[in-house]
């Protein structure tokens, strides 16, 4: 069976959910490799092969810590080059569809960002896509080179199927374009203590219905009780009452988690651009005739202030 390239999205050797969906995803087209690169690289092998990796290609240097994304180009063009696979699957990550997008040119090849699904087919791997602000879903392939696919996070269940997840070293050398942007300073991002957005399985959006900053605790105590991460509109985020970071919609981040819950959104073409693939959406609008309405498995016509934290209250019970 043909071998197909996942590359590895992790912190200091802690895997990120979406490389364990992609896993699930390259199985069904062949044989997942794996590349982790970077500092703790080698850590990473026990929960890739645990997920499916026959073998882990791996690779640390200062360069990918210390300059932008092209060093690691480099080291998925080794990869490629060294494997021959069938496809390369990236996180649709701002980083990993950058590196997607460098890698696709330079190996000649076609690029299919934010997949939802992928299958196996005939003349090469078929990908489902949800295009024109969600309002279509399209299926396509690559048809010059090797495909490059990078997939949404929240697409594919995260399943375990153990596999040798052999672990070798990758012989990789840097261009000299690899040094040319240098990163000069970092901060570190203030924890919330909530799932990262674009990977929740959960998330609770508040929009110009929470009617100010002071208001979003009610959105945000829902999330606790959910363990869901906090999202915004833009109308939310427009007028300063929450960070653009947290922004969700054709502007700002896109999700697919397996509930979506829109407290006080209107439900305009640019939030639904960037939330209708959801597995399950739940809106609460006291505006019956809001076009969220349209979209939702679930509607809740009444004021988010009552029935928002009637539902808090609810699952804190059930969870006992």
């Amino acid at each position: 069976m043909a071998e197909v390239l996942v590359y590895v999205d992790h912190v200091d050797g802690a895997v990120r959910k979406p490389t364990l969906e992609l896993l699930t995803l390259a199985r069904r087209v062949g044989e997942p490799v794996a590349v982790a690169l970077g500092s703790g690289a080698a850590d990473t092998a026990a929960t890739l092969a645990e997920h499916g990796a026959v073998k882990v290609l791996t690779h640390d240097a200062s360069e990918y810590a210390d300059y932008l994304v092209v060093p690691k180009v480099d080291a998925l063009q080794a990869a490629y080059e060294a494997v021959s696979p069938a496809a390369v699957l990236f996180p649709s990550s701002a980083e990993g569809k950058e590196i997607a997008a460098r890698l696709a040119v330079r190996i000649g090849s076609g690029i299919i960002t934010d997949a939802v699904d992928l299958e196996a087919g005939v003349e090469g791997p078929v990908a489902t896509q949800s295009v024109f602000a969600a309002a279509f879903t399209t299926k396509s392939r690559v048809s010059k080179g090797t495909p490059v696919i990078t997939v949404k996070p929240n697409s594919a269940a995260v399943e375990a199927a153990p596999a040798a997840g052999a672990v070798e070293a990758l012989s990789v050398s840097f261009s000299d374009k690899a040094t040319g942007t240098k990163v000069v300073s970092r901060a570190a991002r203030e924890s919330t203590g909530r799932p990262e957005l674009t990977e929740a399985a959960i998330v609770v959006s508040g929009g110009r219905g929470v009617g100010g900053a002071e208001n979003f605790p009610v959105v945000e105590a829902l999330a606790d009780s959910l363990g869901a991460a906090v999202g915004a509109s833009r109308a939310a985020v427009d007028a300063g009452w929450y960070p653009h970071t947290n922004q969700v919609g054709q502007t700002g981040k896109t999700v697919s988690p397996q509930l979506y819950i829109a407290a006080g959104i209107s439900g305009a073409i640019q939030h639904r651009a960037g939330m209708q693939t959801s597995k399950t959406i739940v809106a609460v609008n006291k505006d019956s005739e809001a076009p969220i309405f349209d979209l939702v498995d679930y509607g809740v016509v009444g004021d988010l202030f009552e029935v928002v934290p009637q539902l808090t209250e609810e699952v804190k019970a059930r969870k006992g």
